[in-house]
């Protein structure tokens, strides 16, 4: 259960935006495991693109690719300045 409670208009299914984007959540983890290094490098470019489309301000981004027996492991972080923008940057990589 949220630990927010969602204000609801009694007059039409509304809800107040600032009930939905507190601002809390700026970061953007992700990993994922490729088959070879290109591959790998290719995704965090990908990315990096999407995150510097999304960006009004410039995102931080860390990242590491490790090589495990199964292929190659892309882990990361995207940490930008507002919600609104790590909502913009999942919504365009699905």
């Amino acid at each position: 259960m949220s630990k927010y409670k969602a204000n609801e208009s009694p007059m039409c299914c509304c809800v107040d935006v600032g009930t939905v984007i507190d601002n809390s959540d700026c970061a953007v983890d992700f990993s994922h495991l490729y088959s070879t290094k290109t591959e790998a490098e290719e995704a965090l470019s990908y990315l990096t693109n999407k995150a510097r489309t999304a960006e009004s301000e410039p995102c931080s981004i860390t990242s590491k690719i490790i090589k495990t027996e199964n292929g190659y492991e892309l882990h990361a972080n995207f940490d930008f300045s507002c919600q609104a923008e790590a909502m913009i940057f999942q919504l365009s990589t699905r």
